[in-house]
């Protein structure tokens, strides 16, 4: 996924990339899933706009999620709320080839994958006023001051985000760093089209599962932020 950051005065061109192209393996299993799951449920990138009950074979509540790492989450939330339709966008390979594990394990139908850049999918592909929903859990804090231009929630790219939700379609970002979980609330709050939904911080909502990874934290005493805005 990248960031909403622009060098050249065009929206989304020049943006700074949020993510490092990692190297990493795949299981055989995730390999063989991949293979067999990604003609039939990736959505491959182009720069035109997608007709998103077209691509689902119905109408019904659609939700992206921004960085699906490797599929836990996403695969989870997707069969708990299989009345929703769910996009998945990701990068990395080895994360893909894990939630196409998981699709196929659970007997989702609900969710499909585009393996691209997050800024160019939801700036060329996504429909104004097309989503019911957005997850964006947990994306890199790049914690170094230096590196924080390379942050995914910064003003432009939540604006482009708010124009693809709904009137009253939500966003929800989660992180476990603190001073990240900070800038997200100020970014969010300073975009007009969208209103908080608590005072500050919003519990953890039921439908947002906890990792390993977080349950593991949480033991440690580190904490973990949501925020959720609504589309006006």
């Amino acid at each position: 996924m990248s960031a909403g950051v622009y060098t050249d005065g065009r929206e989304g061109y020049g943006h700074i990339k949020s993510y490092v192209r990692r190297a990493g393996r795949m299981s055989q299993a995730q390999e063989r899933h991949y293979a067999e799951l990604m003609p039939k449920i990736g959505v491959v990138y182009g720069d035109q706009v997608l007709d998103l009950v077209a691509v689902y074979g119905r109408d019904a509540p659609k939700i992206l999620e921004i960085g699906c790492g490797m599929g836990e989450t996403t695969a989870r939330i997707a069969d708990a709320c299989r009345d929703n339709d769910y996009l998945g966008v990701e990068v990395h390979v080895p994360g893909v080839g894990a939630l196409c594990k998981q699709i196929a394990e659970r007997g989702l139908t609900n969710l499909r994958i585009c393996q691209h850049d997050a800024v160019e999918v939801v700036r060329d592909m996504l429909p104004e006023s097309s989503l019911d929903g957005i997850h964006l859990f947990f994306p890199d804090p790049w914690h170094k001051k230096r590196h924080n231009k390379r942050r995914l929630i910064q003003p432009p790219f939540v604006a482009l985000l708010a124009a693809r939700l709904k009137p009253g379609a939500y966003l929800h970002c989660a992180t476990d760093w603190e001073e990240y979980a900070q800038q997200m609330l100020e970014v969010l709050s300073a975009e007009p089209s969208l209103v908080n939904t608590a005072a500050g911080f919003a519990p953890r909502p039921a439908y947002r599962p906890l990792t390993k990874f977080e349950n593991r934290g949480l033991r440690l005493g580190h904490g973990v932020w949501d925020i959720i805005f609504k589309k006006l």
